[in-house]
């Protein structure tokens, strides 16, 4: 799979998830129907890119649209 193609199926696929915007790594490798390796590759090429944005608790580790859920106003403002 392309990158191009790669960025259009993860942000249609998450756009689609009304009232979720965190997403763990399983689930975007689901969504992109690629190894992970590979997968690691495209989201960290898009999260340099700001279309994805990563977050992390400490122990949890996930991913969202820039901009999208909760996440995108609480960490401006601190």
């Amino acid at each position: 799979m392309e990158y191009a193609e790669a960025k259009e199926k993860i942000i249609s696929e998450l756009s689609k998830k009304k009232g979720k915007s965190k997403f763990y790594f399983n689930d975007l490798a689901k969504i992109l129907e690629a190894k992970p390796r590979d997968a690691k590759k495209i989201v960290n090429q898009l999260v340099q890119e700001q279309v994805l944005e990563f977050w992390s608790s400490g122990s949890t580790s996930m991913y969202g649209l820039k901009g999208a859920g909760k996440q995108g106003t609480t960490e401006e403002g601190e």
